[in-house]
C-alpha cells in the first residue's frame, strides 16, 4: 500500500478500463476522459492538495508479490477539532475482489487511524444492496448507525446509503486476527505520512 504516483497511470488505466463494469454501480458517473492521461495527473494532483492539506490519506493497493496495482482505499474528510473522525472509502480491481485484500488493509489501517492519527469515529457510507461492502464492513468491526436517503449520486442516481462506523471504543473489541503483512502496511502509513 503506498502513496499513488504518476507513474501508476498504466496499471490504473488498465484495471479501471477492465472492471468497468463491475465498478460502475458503485461508483459517481464516469467523465468521457476518466481513463485518460490528463485525467489521472488531476487526480494524482487532487490527493497531492488534498494530502498536505490534512484533509485526506489516498493509497493504492499492490500484490507484494509482483507489485500489481490491485485497487484504492482512502482516509478521506479528515476532520479535527471536535469531531476527530474520518470517511474511508475503496475500489478493488474485479479479479481481485472477494480475496480478502481490501479486509487485509482495513486490518491494518483501523489501528492506525486511531493510534497514529489518534481519530475517534471512521465512518464508511455504502449502498443497501452492495452486500460485499457490507460485509466487508462488518467484519472490520464497523456498526450501521443510519440510513441516509439520496446521499450520493452514484451512476447517475441519487442513490440512499446506509452508513456505518467505528470508534475508538470498539478497537478494544478487535474483530480482526493477527495479520503478518499488517506491520508492512503500517509503516508504509507512516511513510506516506511523513512525505
Amino acid at each position: 500500500m503506498r502513496f499513488p504516483a504518476r507513474s501508476d497511470f498504466a496499471a490504473w488505466r488498465a484495471l479501471r478500463m477492465e472492471s468497468r463494469a463491475f465498478l460502475q454501480p458503485w461508483e459517481p458517473s464516469w467523465a468521457p476522459d476518466e481513463l485518460s492521461r490528463v485525467s489521472f495527473l488531476g487526480r494524482i494532483g487532487r490527493y497531492e492538495r488534498d494530502f498536505a492539506e490534512g484533509h485526506a490519506i489516498p493509497m493504492f493497493l499492490f500484490r507484494k508479490s509482483n507489485d500489481e496495482l490491485m485497487g484504492g482505499l482512502t482516509i478521506g474528510y479528515i476532520r479535527r477539532g471536535a469531531a476527530q473522525s474520518c470517511m474511508v472509502g475503496y475500489w478493488m480491481g474485479e479479479r481481485y475482489a472477494g480475496q480478502g485484500h481490501m479486509s487485509r488493509a482495513l486490518q491494518a489501517l483501523i489501528p492506525h487511524i486511531f493510534t497514529q492519527l489518534k481519530l475517534h469515529r471512521i465512518e464508511a457510507a455504502c449502498i443497501p444492496d452492495n452486500e460485499r461492502s457490507i460485509r466487508l464492513l462488518e467484519k472490520a468491526g464497523f456498526r450501521r448507525e443510519g440510513y441516509m436517503r439520496g446521499y450520493l449520486k452514484i451512476d447517475g442516481v441519487w442513490r440512499d446509503h446506509l452508513l456505518y462506523a467505528r470508534l475508538t471504543n470498539d478497537a478494544a473489541a478487535g474483530r480482526f486476527e493477527t495479520d503478518p503483512h499488517s506491520a508492512d502496511i503500517g509503516s508504509t502509513m507512516m511513510k506516506i505520512e511523513a512525505r
